[in-house]
This record gives C-alpha cells, structure tokens and sequence, in this order.
C-alpha cells in the first residue's frame, strides 16, 4: 500500500529488516526438497492483477488533475468476454481486481443516496483505494448504472469464472476513511457502537484522541491540485478525534501521516499490550479446522469487536462468489486476528486465495503457520535483489542467496516485478526499459513454485511517463483518472489484438504469454530447485525437475556483451533428477530443448564427464538479456 512515506526511505527500511534477518546461506548445491516445505500447494497460480479503474478507459487526455468528463474512466462492462480471454491467455488463473470495494473519491454521486466527500480527506480526484468507504459496496466509478453497481460486479464475477480464473479482492484490515458509512442495513457500522469517551476500549473499533477534535494537516499538495470545491475548506468534523491510519495519535496529523483514514483498533492497548486470548505457539502444527475450533471454544466477549466485523466482511464478499483476498498492510494487525479470519474462511471455501502484504522476514513464518496466510508478498527479498541486479548494483550471486534464506516457506512467497506500489519497469529509476528486466522475469516465475503475479500492462511494457495530479510519473496513478497509454494501444478499442501496439510491443507481450504459461504448466515447475554456479556476476543458473521433467534455466542479465560459457551440472543434481538414463557411468550425451524458443530442434546437448564425479557440462551461448529454459528430450 502506497501512504505517502519517502520511497527511498521506505526500501531503506524494509532492506535493513531483511539483512538483519540473514542468519545462513546455503551451499550452491542445496536441494530445495517437497518434504521441507511448510505447506503441499498443488499449483502453481499466476495472478494478473488490474487496476480496475483504469483497465478499460479508452481516453487518451490524460489532463493534470482530470475530471472523469477530462479523463475518462473503465467500467466492469469494459471486462467482456474477450478481455478476460485476452487476460487469460497469459496464463492467468486468479485476477486481483484492485479497487473495487467503495472507497473515498470526488465525483457527485448523491442522487443515489451516497454522500459526498470531503476533498481535505481525500488523496487525488479519484481517491485511493485503500480508504474504503463502504466495505459492502463497490466503487460507483466502476457502473455503467452506479446505482446497480453491486449487480454489475456480481456479473464480473460470473464472467471471470465462466473463462476459468477466480476473483480476488482487497480488504484493508488496518484502517478505513475518514468518512466511512455503510450503505448495507444488515452491516454493525464501524464505530457506532465505540465509547469515544475512551481513548481504548477492548470493543472500540476506534482509538480516540480525548478532548480534542481532529485538524487537517499542512499538507503542501492542495486538494484538487488548488481546485476551488464546497468541501475544501481545510477544514473536516471529527471530534473527537481519531487515531490516523498508520497509528499517528495527533488531532492534526502530519502532511506525511496517512491522514485521509483511521485506524482500526483490534483489541491492542495503546501500550502494545493484548486485549484478547493468545495463540499457543504449537499452534503452527495445527490446521485451520483446529484453529476455528480453538476461537468457537473462547468466550464470545473476549473477541474484540473489529475481529467480527471484518469476519463479517470477508464472508459477504465470499457469498457473492469472491474467492480469494489480499490483505493491505497485514503485519500492523495483530498475528491472531488473521488465525481468527482466516479459520472462518477457509471454512467456507478451504481453497480460497489468501494474499497478505508482509513486509518483515521475521514475521514470515509465523504469518504462514499461525496466521493462516497463503502467500506473502517477496518484495525485501527477491523483488529487491531482482530490482538491483537489473541495476548493476547487485551481483547475480545474491540471487541464490535470497532465495536460500526462505527455503522452508518458499512455496509461500508471492512474487512480482511490478504491482500498484512499484515503479514500472521501463521507468529510468527501474530498468530504464522492458526488455531489461526479462532474465529477471524468468528467474521470477520459475525459481519456486510460488504464485507469480504481473501487473497489468506490464506485458506491453508501460512506462508510466505521465503527470496525473496526486499521482507522479514512474508509476501509474492509483489517486487520478488516467489512462494507460501501452495498454490502451494493445486494447485498440476493446478488439485486445494490439492493432496499434509497436512490434516491440506486440514482441514483448508474446514474450509474457509463452513465459508465464510455461511457469504454470511445465511440470518440472511443481517440483524441486537447486542453483548452479556459473562464475560470472551477471549470469545466473539453476535447476528445476521432478521425475517427469528436468530443466535448467540460465539468464544473462548483461545488456550489451553475450556470454560464452561451459555450464557444470554437479553429479549431485544429476543423481536428485534420478532417471535410470543417468545412472552408471557410460551415458552417451543427451539432448536438451530450449523451450522459450518456438523451434523443436534440440538446440544443446548435456555432455558427460569422463570423470563420473565431475557431472556433465552444457555448452551455452547467450546474447545479451536472452534467457533459456533447457528441457532434458525424453
């Protein structure tokens, strides 16, 4: 989730956590074996996810600050069926449908009963989608019929679902708008129920600042970009007021304070303290059976009230055919909260999706075992060590090394080059272009067997050049009403045939389409992987095999020189791929086929060593950024 902390300063953070975290590193010919995983995940998912507002918009004006009228934005409608088969046919089994639930934003909606927002408390023109609103509705932006918006999320559902792939959605645990109101009858409002003449109370759903009223910060962007409004005013009645988002307890929170929400008490003191039953440590053995069992078994008033809610929540969107969430800003919610929601959902559907944003490598196990979490997003591991290899500040040998270091949780570990947070690829403070970051994609997708997600119009290689308003250049805009202009050209008016996408476009899409189908459906990518030593800084070399199918996968991360080299297969990996061709000490040289390349010609051989010991080499040739996939030929 983006607030408004320093980017650099951010990263700073977040890399002083992982390194501090660095206890071991394995040696280069360390099995990463089934049996030590914590979790059996069957699959392997690729989640596309979209910024639901921007996919479908047509408009190319892109002006500062735009109105919807100036900007234009993309409706559900605009996810027809050959969309979402355009969508699939990079491989994708799950899309994250990002900013759909009703959060703040400017635009009159008050003809339908909505109420207006208040433009002091509001990032942007369209609002950020992680200050929810009205967690029992949509983003009316997103209806052709805003009053109908509901339905015509549910009908997205059911298309999505009629092409194959599941629905996934935020829930933003830690905080919601300052305005929120629940238009659902059936909903307890978030607060209605608080003594705000506490500061803290186990069933507060807000923490109070007692005898004082909330102030809008000084903030240096005006809202509205300086746009005259009713609203804006600098002024906002809270009173008392509320502890802002990222836990600042000022009446007049600080420009850089996460000031449009509030936080969400669940049942931790203003001291740190807890406020509700603790989850025995052994815990992490059991399974989400045993650990809704052990929340039926409390007290029902020793459950903080927030924890209900948010149950509640989850399990609405599940009836409406949801079938997965990513979680915003999950380690500033306590640890039990999500064995509590989490047990409830998987309840409901023990194959649901669940994606939490965790940022800190020592949380990583406890999050996994006790929370329940699925998958945890890899951003101070390997997006970090990717990002600066890419940027030549990193050898390719740390690559290993990350990946070392979340061996037993591996298969648990998101990973993504690109998402709502990050800068686009192309941008110059990333990779400066697209092409730049291939070898880094394939290593990506297919060095575990955890889900790899892409974010949309990183296929066609966006740069995010623009000026938007709240938002700036380097990433598209989650605050404005934009276009994506490398999408829209691929869109060519809803025909997804890239009519007016450049060949280096067109080139780089397929690219995308045959890599991450490949990660999902070769089956050496549900088994085992072991790094291999090359001897250069910017190649980097590993296996991935089971007893049906063994590859080996080489980048060169090098943009101007191709590399020439003799690669080691160690007997040990020869002896883990186990196939009675390799046994003995007088096999004759076997073939290999690069499957990235359209062509069935076996381009390589696997040449054995007189010396069984020594293994087997293969001889490669790489030009710059060329990645290979080399499957051995049955």
């Amino acid at each position: 989730m983006i607030k408004t902390l320093s980017f650099p300063i951010k990263t700073l953070l977040l890399n002083a956590v992982f390194l501090s975290c660095i206890t071991q590193v394995y040696a280069n010919d360390q099995v990463s074996s089934a049996s030590q995983r914590v979790t059996n995940i069957p699959h392997k998912a690729v989640v596309y996810q979209v910024f639901t507002r921007l996919y479908g918009n047509t408009n190319t004006n892109n002006k500062p600050w735009g109105t919807i009228s100036d900007n234009g934005v993309g409706k559900f409608s605009d996810f027809t069926e050959l969309a979402l088969k355009d969508i699939k046919s990079l491989g994708v089994t799950h899309i994250w449908f990002t900013g759909v639930p009703h959060h703040a934003l400017i635009q009159d909606y008050s003809q339908i009963g909505i109420s207006h927002d208040d433009p002091d408390v509001v990032k942007g023109r369209a609002g950020s989608p992680y200050a929810i609103k009205d967690y029992y509705n949509v983003n009316p932006d997103l209806a052709d019929n805003p009053a109908h918006r509901l339905a015509e999320f549910e009908a997205l559902i059911e298309r999505t679902h009629a092409q194959g792939m599941k629905v996934i959605i935020d829930i933003v645990p830690n905080h919601v708008a300052r305005g929120y109101h629940s238009s659902y009858s059936a909903a307890r409002h978030f607060g209605e129920n608080d003594n705000t003449r506490l500061s803290y109370a186990r069933h507060n759903n807000f923490y109070y600042v007692q005898d004082e009223n909330f102030s809008v910060p000084d903030v240096t962007m005006f809202p509205l970009g300086g746009e005259a409004h009713p609203l804006s005013d600098g002024k906002f009645h809270e009173s008392p007021a509320k502890w802002t988002g990222n836990g600042s307890r000022l009446a007049k929170p600080d420009k850089n304070d996460w000031y449009e929400t509030v936080k969400i008490n669940y049942g931790v003191r203003p001291d740190g303290s807890h406020d509700f039953p603790a989850l025995p440590t052994h815990f992490k053995q059991k399974n989400t059976a045993e650990h809704l069992a052990f929340w039926q078994a409390q007290a029902v008033d020793t459950i903080p009230d927030s924890w209900k809610k948010f149950t509640h929540i989850a399990q609405y969107w599940q009836t409406k055919g949801v079938d997965g969430f990513r979680y915003d800003m999950a380690e500033m919610v306590p640890l039990e909260f999500w064995s509590y929601l989490n047990s409830h959902i998987k309840h409901t559907n023990p194959d649901a999706f669940l994606l939490a944003e965790v940022y800190n490598p020592s949380l990583y196990e406890d999050y996994i075992q006790l929370g329940k979490m699925d998958y945890l997003y890899d951003k101070v591991g390997l997006y970090d060590t990717l990002k600066a290899v890419i940027r030549g500040e990193k050898s390719t040998t740390q690559i290993a090394t990350t990946q070392a270091l979340v061996a037993p949780f591996a298969d648990h570990m998101l990973h993504f080059l690109e998402n709502h947070d990050e800068q686009r690829i192309p941008s110059a403070d990333f990779a400066g272009s697209p092409e730049a970051a291939l070898p880094a994609m394939v290593i990506s997708a297919t060095i575990s067997r955890s889900p790899t997600l892409i974010y949309f119009a990183q296929d066609v290689g966006e740069a995010a050049t623009q000026s938007p308003g709240f938002g700036a250049p380097t990433r598209t805009s989650i605050f404005d009403y934009v276009g994506v202009p490398a999408h829209q050209r691929w869109m060519n008016g809803g025909k997804f045939d890239g009519g007016q996408s450049s060949t280096q476009e067109k080139k780089l899409r397929t690219y995308y389409q045959k890599l991450l189908t490949l990660s999902r459906t070769a089956p050496a990518f549900t088994g085992d992987y072991m790094p291999l030593a090359t001897g250069d800084d910017k190649l980097f070399a590993f296996s991935r095999f089971n007893k049906v199918q063994q590859l080996i996968i080489v980048s060169n991360f090098d943009r101007v020189h191709g590399k020439t080299l003799s690669l080691t297969v160690p007997k040990s990996l020869l002896t883990a791929w186990g196939t009675a061709r390799l046994e003995g000490d007088n096999n004759a040289d076997l073939q290999l086929r690069d499957l990235l390349k359209p062509a069935l010609e076996h381009d390589y051989s696997l040449i054995f060593n007189p010396e069984p010991d020594l293994g087997a080499n293969i001889q490669l040739k790489l030009a710059p950024l060329q990645s290979v996939i080399l499957a051995l030929v049955n």
